[in-house]
């Protein structure tokens, strides 16, 4: 009987640990705060720098504007809008959200493009 009880106990409790968090690869509810970061540089080379990364990550373009400093992108069967504005000369803001305002979502995706943007921020943009 105590043998059994083990075997019940291993098989159906999972441990829970603080400090786990998902893989950013499992959809998950992502705050609206970790899709924005601010980069030192102009909103020009930010632009550029994250049309690199939407590439880099394979993700299909489906439209661009470089007038008003957007792109939207399809990463994962959703559609994302990344926003670059300035804040000043030599700073700027990268802004990416969902087009359907549903904040559930894999948060690799923003990560992903932001560690491309942070490690390619100092290289030139031809």
């Amino acid at each position: 009987m105590k043998k059994l009880i083990m075997l019940f106990a291993l098989l159906f409790m999972t441990p829970v640990f603080a400090d786990e968090q998902l893989p950013l690869t499992v959809p998950q509810n992502v705050s609206f705060e970790t899709c924005t970061k601010m980069f030192a540089t102009n909103q020009e080379k930010l632009f550029y720098l994250t049309l690199g990364a939407v590439s880099a990550n394979k993700f299909a373009v489906d439209e661009i504007q470089t007038a008003n400093g957007y792109i939207i992108f399809t990463a994962a069967n959703n559609k994302y809008l990344a926003t670059i504005a300035s804040i000043d000369p030599l700073n700027s803001i990268l802004k990416i959200t969902p087009c359907n305002d549903i904040y559930y979502f894999q948060p690799g995706i923003i990560v992903n493009m932001f560690k491309y943007v942070d490690l390619n921020l100092n290289t030139e943009v031809k």
